[in-house]
C-alpha cells in the first residue's frame, strides 16, 4: 500500500522536471525503461529510471536555476511574474495537496499503530520479528526523507512559476509562465487556438474553462454574454493561469481550410543579407491584428507604389518563422530573374527601395504544406536551395510542439556554401539528441536519403524549385516513400 504513497506525475510535468522532450521520455516507457498508467508516471519509477539523477548537475537543475536567475532578475524587470492573486492561488492549492498527503499519511500511522497493538499479544517469534519491522519501517516514513522527495520539491516550485493547461478535445498540453497570457503560451507551444486581434476586442480566443481559474491580466472590450459567463467562458489573449493546473475546452485549427483568408499591413522591422542571394525579410504585424497561418504556409506580399517607385508590386513566398513567433513574420527573399512572378518584389528588396519602417501588406495564407495531424512518425525534411524557407518553419513548429520520435534535415544546394543558415541548423542538431542535420550537394542527395534505413517509416516533407523537387518526388516513391507520407512544396 505504501507504494501507492508515491505521487504521480503527467508525462509532460516528468519531461518539464527532468529538462528533457516529452518525446524522449515517451521513448523510454515505449522501450519498458519507465512504468506509466494512463498517460501518468510516478516519482518513484522516475528516480529509478534516471538513478544517476542529481538534481545540480541535470536539466531540472537548469530549469531551476533559471526561475532563479532569469525569473526572479529579468522577468521582474520585465513585469511577467505570476502577480501576487496567481502566487498565493497556487501555493493554496499545494497547502491543499500537502495537508491531504498529511491526512493520508496519519491514516497510515494508525494501520501501523493498530497492527502493532494486535501483534504485541502473539507470542510467536515470527511475530515478533514483524513487530520489529513494523517499528522500522514507521520509523522510517516518520523521520526520514522519502525517495524522490528532491524531485517532489522541485516539481511543487515549478508548479508555483509555471501552470499546466490541457486542452479539450485534442488533449495537448502547454505550460504558462508567469503571467504570460494563455494565447501567448499556447502559441509558443505550437497550438493553433482560433484568435484574431489578440488584444481583447475580437472575441475569437473565447475558450471554456473546464477546470481550475483563470484571471485577467489585460483589458479587454469584449462582451460575453449571460450563456458564456455561466459556462465559464475566458479571452485568452486576456488571461493567464490562476491555478497550477487548468483544464479548457476550445477550437483549434488542425489543416488549411481551418484558417480564414486575411489581409493585413506589416512594418518593415529589419533586412538582413544572409549571402548574395538570399535576404531575410522580417516584417512585425500590429498588435492589434495578427497573421493566423499554419506552419509552412505562403503568404502573398505587397509593396505599394509609393514603396515600389510606381506601381504596386506583389511576390508570394513561404512564412520561413513559426507562428509560435508572435508578431514577428520571416521571409527569406531570393534573388529573382526576370521569369520568376516575384522578380519585382525581389528586386525592390536587393535594390534597397524596400527598407526598415515601410508598410508592406501581407495576405493569405496559402498551401497545404503542414505537418500531418496525429502522426507520430520520424520527421524526415528535405531542403533543395532556397527550399529551407518553408522547411524552417516546419521544423521551428515541430520542435515546439515536441511530438516528433526524431527528426532529420537534409539540406542540398547547387553550389558549395550555399546552405545560408548553417549555424542555426548546427544549433539545432547540437541541442537535441534526436535531431540530425546533413549539409550536401545535390547530385548527393538522392543517395543518401536512400540509405537511410528509416526512410519508409517517416514522413517526408520536400521543399525546393519545381524542376528540381518534382524528379526527386518521383524517385522517392519509387524508393518506397508512401504518397501519404510525401508531402512535396514546389516553389
Amino acid at each position: 500500500m505504501l507504494a501507492n504513497m508515491s505521487q504521480w506525475l503527467t508525462i509532460s510535468r516528468a519531461a518539464h522536471l527532468l529538462g528533457i522532450s516529452r518525446v524522449a521520455l515517451q521513448k523510454r516507457i515505449r522501450d519498458g525503461e519507465l512504468p506509466s498508467f494512463d498517460g501518468m508516471v510516478t516519482v518513484d519509477d522516475v528516480q529509478r529510471a534516471w538513478p544517476q539523477l542529481d538534481l545540480d548537475e541535470s536539466g531540472s537543475f537548469e530549469k531551476t536555476r533559471a526561475i532563479r536567475e532569469d525569473a526572479f532578475a529579468r522577468r521582474l524587470r520585465e513585469r511577467v511574474l505570476p502577480t501576487q492573486e496567481t502566487l498565493a492561488q497556487r501555493i493554496f492549492v499545494q497547502g491543499q495537496e500537502l495537508a491531504e498527503l498529511q491526512r493520508t499519511l496519519t491514516r497510515y500511522h494508525r494501520l501501523f499503530e493498530t497492527l502493532r497493538a494486535r501483534l504485541d499479544g502473539t507470542p510467536p517469534p515470527a511475530a515478533a520479528d514483524l513487530a520489529q519491522l513494523l517499528d522500522e519501517g514507521l520509523a522510517r516514513a516518520l523521520s526520514a526523507p522519502a525517495p524522490g522527495e528532491d524531485v517532489v520539491a522541485l516539481d511543487a516550485m515549478l508548479r508555483v512559476m509555471s501552470a499546466h493547461v490541457t486542452v479539450k478535445p485534442s488533449g495537448r498540453e502547454f505550460f504558462v509562465e508567469g503571467s504570460e497570457t494563455l494565447l501567448k503560451a499556447a502559441l509558443r507551444a505550437g497550438l493553433s487556438p482560433n484568435y484574431g486581434c489578440g488584444n481583447g476586442n475580437c472575441g475569437l480566443c473565447k475558450a471554456r474553462v473546464v477546470a481550475g481559474e483563470a484571471r485577467a491580466v489585460a483589458p479587454s472590450d469584449y462582451h460575453f454574454s449571460e450563456a458564456e459567463k455561466a459556462q465559464n467562458h475566458v479571452l485568452m489573449c486576456a488571461c493567464t493561469a490562476l491555478s497550477s493546473d487548468l483544464v479548457l475546452e476550445l477550437l483549434e485549427a488542425g489543416a488549411p481550410e481551418d484558417i480564414p483568408e486575411q489581409r493585413i499591413v506589416a512594418k518593415v522591422r529589419r533586412i538582413d543579407a544572409l549571402n548574395d542571394d538570399v535576404m531575410r525579410l522580417h516584417l512585425q504585424t500590429p498588435r492589434s491584428n495578427r497573421l493566423r497561418f499554419l506552419a509552412g504556409q505562403r503568404v502573398t506580399l505587397g509593396a505599394s507604389a509609393g514603396v515600389a517607385g510606381g506601381s504596386d508590386i506583389h511576390g508570394e513566398y513561404p512564412v520561413a518563422s513559426c507562428p509560435c513567433d508572435d508578431r514577428n513574420l520571416i521571409f527569406h527573399i531570393r534573388r529573382a530573374d526576370r521569369r520568376s512572378a516575384s522578380a519585382d518584389f525581389s528586386k525592390c528588396v536587393f535594390d534597397g527601395r524596400i527598407k526598415a519602417g515601410d508598410d508592406i501588406s501581407a495576405w493569405g495564407p496559402w498551401g497545404r504544406f503542414v505537418l500531418e495531424k496525429g502522426s507520430a512518425r520520424p520527421l524526415v525534411f528535405v531542403a533543395v536551395d532556397e527550399g529551407f524557407a518553408p522547411i524552417n518553419s516546419l521544423i521551428e513548429h515541430a520542435i515546439a510542439v515536441d511530438a516528433a520520435e526524431s527528426i532529420t534535415l537534409y539540406w542540398a544546394s547547387a553550389e558549395a556554401g550555399g546552405q545560408y543558415l548553417p549555424n542555426q541548423c548546427r544549433a539545432w542538431a547540437a541541442a537535441l539528441d534526436e535531431f540530425s542535420y546533413l549539409p550536401l550537394a545535390v547530385d548527393e542527395l538522392l543517395s543518401a536519403l536512400k540509405a537511410n534505413v528509416a526512410l519508409s517509416q517517416s514522413d517526408v516533407y520536400l521543399a525546393g524549385a519545381a524542376e528540381s523537387v518534382e524528379t526527386l518526388a518521383a524517385a522517392l516513391r519509387a524508393a518506397g516513400v508512401s504518397p501519404p507520407q510525401l508531402h512535396v512544396e514546389a516553389l
